[in-house]
């Protein structure tokens, strides 16, 4: 706690003593976890107050936007437009087009400076980043190309550990003079110097449609064309009449209809009985968006539903499809009713029904293509083994990887002076690691032990865990080790062989697509049956012994590891020409 307060001091040199110690209090709480981001970058994040209040990636450290909300000043900030933010949210960096010049100017910033981001009449910070270019250089470039490379953001997965709360209303210090004159000539105003403050009432919430036209267009450069095309959808009232009645929905609601319209086609011409059960991430991207109409996108966020799986809930809520988890994090469309009166009446649009033959095409390729899932071991702090990593500061439930428990244990064996003098490739055994490392019968016989045997017996004595990361997907970390691919050969009457494929769902691949390219590969019949024992999974039984065909498309096509996949010592034996 010390030293991260030291660090904090030596990166945020405008805290006060006082600040630091609120900040990262004595006697409070303050929790360490370990998360990984979508590239698999081990991230530090300190928590406290059940909030993330700072978080380490490649040793520098970086506030939090819930830090920023208490000292809304320890960053330089660049302002931006309220429509930004749900596209820096998405993952997308700040450009200079989409920057809010103040009359007062730009923050003297240098390339690689830690930056703040806020909203136009707000100085509550909603994203952190970093600087790309430098001052000097955003304004020779003409405030066009890349400004920020932004790390994290109001409304994002580090924010979502928190309590989810919204950033509050803050007054800018210094007001915009060009917010003064909004009722006024803006686009006029923008040709000009900025006029003297007269300290106006600061705009706390600023509507896109209260923006003028060059506004508009300077912040639809930066959402690209679509979102320009519905921000432009809300102009006043007398240039409504030129757009068509469905335009005057709202963006979100046109979204809503979109995925409605889309959900509808995939489950009228794309999705057949025999595809079921069909994973929920298939249907949305090899069904729903083949379905989508050309110079159309969906996107989710954009919609009232936010996640699809809400979407989908909503679908079953009205009894269309049923969706269940057949394991955790992987969830499948299991039955549709096809006469449901709403499929029944959904009416192809026109110019999509004569594309449909070719998308199913084009949506079949889509339906082969698989990305093999990260897995990486994890452990975590049993109830035997704090004493052991309490004080690296780690407690029961602590998430670890093998190197991290390495470093921990070298660490206390360090700390505690416990290399043996005479031969340094043991370690004594103290009480602590005699508690935690040792069984009964031993305590009295080992004094020592060797490094390799006191790092295996610490994991071994630790809680095993896996995480797992989809394509696409954020990180899931599950209890256990992960269960392999279990390939086995049954034998049915009159001597026949089949092959029986089981836990395909753990690794995110669509038994009954393994089915089908099985089948035909081989030519031999397929089925998918329940599988014995596990609840709401299923297994792929094939008629012979076909592990030498499984085996080159597991392991070649699909890329996963072997260390994942059991049975393959079952192949036939090739026979010998004599």
């Amino acid at each position: 706690r010390r030293k991260l307060r030291s660090d904090v001091a030596a990166a945020f040199p405008t805290l006060s003593s006082e600040q630091l110690a609120e900040l990262i209090p004595n006697k409070e709480e303050l929790n360490v976890i370990k998360i990984y981001s979508h590239k698999g970058e081990a991230i530090t994040v300190y928590m406290n107050h059940r909030n993330p209040i700072l978080f380490e990636a490649e040793k520098v450290l970086y506030p939090t936007v819930y830090t920023l909300w208490v000292y809304p000043d320890l960053l330089p900030a660049f302002s931006t437009w309220p429509p930004v933010l749900q596209k820096l949210a998405g993952g997308a960096d700040l450009m200079l087009p989409g920057v809010v010049v103040p009359p007062s100017g730009l923050p003297r910033v240098q390339r690689g400076t830690l930056c703040a981001v806020t909203l136009l009449g707000n100085r509550a910070p909603v994203a952190v980043g970093v600087a790309v270019m430098s001052t000097e250089e955003m304004l020779a470039a003409g405030m066009k190309g890349k400004g920020l490379a932004v790390l994290h953001t109001h409304l994002d997965h580090l924010w979502e550990y928190g309590d989810k709360s919204y950033p509050p209303t803050l007054a800018p210090l210094v007001t915009d003079s060009a917010a003064k004159e909004s009722a006024g000539d803006e686009e006029e105003l923008e040709g000009k110097e900025p006029v003297t403050n007269c300290s106006p009432e600061p705009e706390q919430h600023l509507d896109i449609r209260d923006l003028s036209l060059k506004d508009r267009d300077r912040c639809a450069e930066l959402l690209g064309k679509e979102e320009s095309h519905e921000n432009r959808a809300a102009e006043p009232a007398e240039d409504a009449s030129t757009e068509d009645a469905e335009d005057s929905r709202t963006p979100q609601e046109q979204m809503d209809a979109l995925f409605n319209q889309c959900f509808f086609h995939a489950l009228k011409c794309k999705v057949k009985k025999s595809d079921l059960p069909l994973l929920t991430s298939t249907f949305l991207g090899s069904h729903m968006f083949s379905c989508c109409p050309a110079g159309k996108q969906l996107d989710i966020k954009k919609s009232s539903y936010k996640k699809f799986s809400k979407f989908l809930q909503c679908m079953q809520h009205q009894k269309i499809l049923q969706v269940k988890e057949l394991h955790k994090g992987v969830e499948s469309i299991v039955e549709v009713d096809w006469k449901h009166p709403d499929i029944k009446a959904f009416a192809v649009p026109e110019g999509l029904s004569s594309a449909c033959a070719a998308q199913d095409s084009k949506s079949e390729d889509r339906e082969q293509v698989y990305h093999a899932p990260e897995i990486i071991p994890l452990y975590g702090v049993s109830t035997k083994m704090i004493p052991l990593f309490q004080e690296s500061g780690h407690r029961k439930g602590s998430v670890l990887s093998s190197s991290e428990v390495r470093n921990i244990i070298i660490n206390y064996v360090k700390s505690n002076e416990l290399v043996d003098e005479t031969n340094k490739n043991f370690v004594k055994v103290n009480a602590v690691l005699c508690d935690c490392l040792l069984d009964k019968s031993e305590q009295d016989e080992i004094s020592h032990l060797k490094w390799d045997e006191l790092l295996s017996r610490c994991l071994e004595r630790l809680q095993p865990l896996h995480q797992v990361t989809f394509s696409g997907q954020e990180p899931v970390v599950r209890k256990g080790n992960i269960e392999p691919i279990d390939i086995t050969i049954a034998q049915r009457s009159s001597n026949k062989k089949v092959t029986i494929i089981k836990n395909l769902e753990l690794y995110g691949l669509d038994p009954q697509c393994v089915a089908n390219a099985l089948q035909q590969k081989v030519q031999a019949s397929a089925t998918i049956t329940p599988a014995p024992g596990a609840k709401d999974r299923v297994q792929v039984q094939i008629q012979g012994n076909q592990i030498h065909h499984l085996a080159k498309m597991l392991l070649e096509e699909y890329q996963l590891p072997r260390k994942y996949i059991q049975g393959l010592e079952k192949a036939p034996k090739l026979g010998r020409k004599k």
